[in-house]
């Protein structure tokens, strides 16, 4: 008798897959979004369209700069895989309104394998999926599990909140953790 996969683990292996198109020399993330039960868009970390990506410089900015994982987003040359999935869909045409995003996350070693760590979105990604009107975020983490988020606690959270960076639950990795 052959086992029916769920699709939790379906749509993350599909993640897991785009995630291997990510050219950041930091992580290799993959995203999709889900809607009605149909692969509707996808994204990867990497440089915008046209543009060099840190494998083609040889350097991360951030990097070079010492600056702490979770922070100094807005210099780094890539585009997140959640927000590709969105621009992606937004180009195509397609409305994200009550669909689930997937992401699988991986840290990238310094020998070029990946593994997985515990994949949540920035700040700038969160409030991103928020306007976008999609009503899950399912991820994994570093063991293996499967993470799942409403989308709606993390507005109502926020509705009070006077600097919703402070949000209890923030992604960082440790680039020196071997």
């Amino acid at each position: 008798m052959i086992k029916k996969m769920n699709k939790y683990d379906y749509y993350l292996g599909i993640a897991k897959a785009v995630a291997i198109k990510s050219n950041c020399l930091c992580v290799a993330h993959g995203a999709l979004i889900v809607k009605d039960d149909q692969i509707i868009s996808t994204g990867y970390v990497g440089a915008p369209r046209k543009t060099k990506d840190c494998t083609e410089l040889g350097f991360c900015i951030r990097r070079k700069k010492n600056v702490k994982s979770g922070t100094g987003y807005e210099m780094c040359r890539s585009v997140h895989s959640e927000m590709n999935a969105i621009i992606n869909a937004a180009r195509a045409g397609v409305s994200l309104l009550n669909g689930d995003m997937y992401m699988y996350g991986q840290k990238r070693l310094e020998n070029g394998e990946l593994t997985p760590i515990d994949a949540y979105p920035c700040l700038m990604c969160k409030k991103m999926i928020v306007n976008a009107g999609i009503k899950r975020f399912i991820s994994n983490d570093k063991d293996g599990n499967i993470k799942e988020y409403n989308v709606q606690d993390w507005v109502d959270r926020w509705r009070d909140m006077e600097d919703i960076s402070q949000d209890s639950e923030k992604y960082e990795v440790d680039y020196n953790e071997k």
